[in-house]
């Protein structure tokens, strides 16, 4: 398996994904503004619901299944 979406899948993983969520966030919202930090922040949706709901972005694209606890089971 790849060791990039093993991390990922692990439970640093998953914080990784939810501060780089929130940081996309808060910097859109409070360090950027105007459309273009609304938009940064919607991106930082994203890894912060893959963090939360346990799925893996990018494992798909290496030929694994998109849920953390598959991946980590081996499946």
């Amino acid at each position: 398996m790849n060791p990039f979406v093993s991390f990922m899948a692990s439970a640093a993983g998953r914080i990784v994904r939810i501060v780089v969520g929130l940081v996309l966030i808060v910097w859109g919202w409070f360090g950027l503004g105007g459309v273009t930090g609304i938009i940064v922040a919607v991106i930082g949706l994203l890894p912060l619901a893959a963090g939360l709901f346990d799925f893996c972005i990018f494992a798909p694209l290496f030929g694994n299944p998109l849920s953390g606890a598959k991946i980590r089971a081996g499946k």
